[in-house]
């Protein structure tokens, strides 16, 4: 019987780094770490400044797309602006009769006009005229008048609403002054048209085809162009009107009830 032999193992020294390798070593780590958390800071960085854009974005857009969707829908008193709405002829045509009953006369509907300004506006601002009386589908012209009595140009804004609250998805504008820049100057007085109809549909509307008075109420505010972006802003005073911020439209909704 054979004997195996087995080779006895090969032993080799090891080798240890110097120093200076060592610390070629430690250095390229550490610079492997400082760039891996440079980068993941960046990305946190680019993170954070495009919500930063987005949230601005957001906001500046909050305000005029509430506006839209109050025009669009008449929600919250807000009368419709919808072109869409006239641009079917039929509907600017004037309802003589009940559409459910041919025998029986539609009846004018009262459309009285009201007009206020903030304390901060130092302007006379009356409608024309009190009031109207429309047939649904029927158009109507009526005017108001702002003077600006003072030495100073003065920027207004107005908001508007429309009460009853669901007579508002068939109150459409063709032509108003709201929520446009209205700069009179010292001692100017205009007249600022409204171009209006009651939408024939509210008399298929079991919510309102007995409606029989409607008011219309405009608001004007203050304001300016500020110096740096461009962009209107309503302001606090007279006086001082750079450096203070505008009027609090928190405590302002568009469309709110008179």
């Amino acid at each position: 019987m054979q004997r195996m032999t087995v080779p006895a193992p090969r032993w080799t020294s090891a080798r240890f780094l110097s120093t200076e390798e060592l610390n070629r070593a430690r250095e390229a780590q550490h610079k492997f770490r400082a760039e891996a958390v440079r980068k993941r800071n960046q990305s946190v960085a680019m993170y954070a400044a495009s919500a930063l854009v987005l949230t601005l974005g957001l906001t500046y857009s909050a305000v005029p797309l509430y506006r839209a969707f109050c025009a669009a829908t008449g929600y919250s008193g807000t009368p419709m602006t919808d072109r869409s709405r006239y641009s079917d002829e039929s509907r600017l045509r004037p309802s003589y009769t009940d559409p459910f009953n041919d025998e029986r006369q539609t009846q004018r509907i009262r459309v009285a006009f009201n007009a206020n300004h903030s304390d901060q506006i130092p302007w006379s601002f009356i409608p024309e005229q009190r009031e109207i009386y429309v047939l649904p589908g029927e158009t109507a012209l009526t005017f108001f008048k702002a003077h600006n009595p003072t030495e100073h140009d003065i920027i207004g804004i107005a908001t508007y609403n429309v009460v009853p609250d669901r007579i508002a998805p068939y109150f459409a504008k063709i032509e108003c002054f709201c929520f446009e820049e209205q700069k009179l100057l010292a001692g100017e007085e205009v007249d600022l048209p409204v171009f209006f109809f009651l939408d024939k549909e509210m008399l298929e509307d079991s919510d309102t085809r007995d409606v029989k008075d409607v008011m219309l109420s405009y608001t004007f505010f203050s304001a300016r162009r500020n110096p740096v972006t461009g962009q209107l802003e309503y302001v606090l005073s007279m006086v001082d009107t750079h450096t203070r911020p505008d009027t609090d439209l928190s405590k302002y909704r568009v469309g709110m009830d008179a």
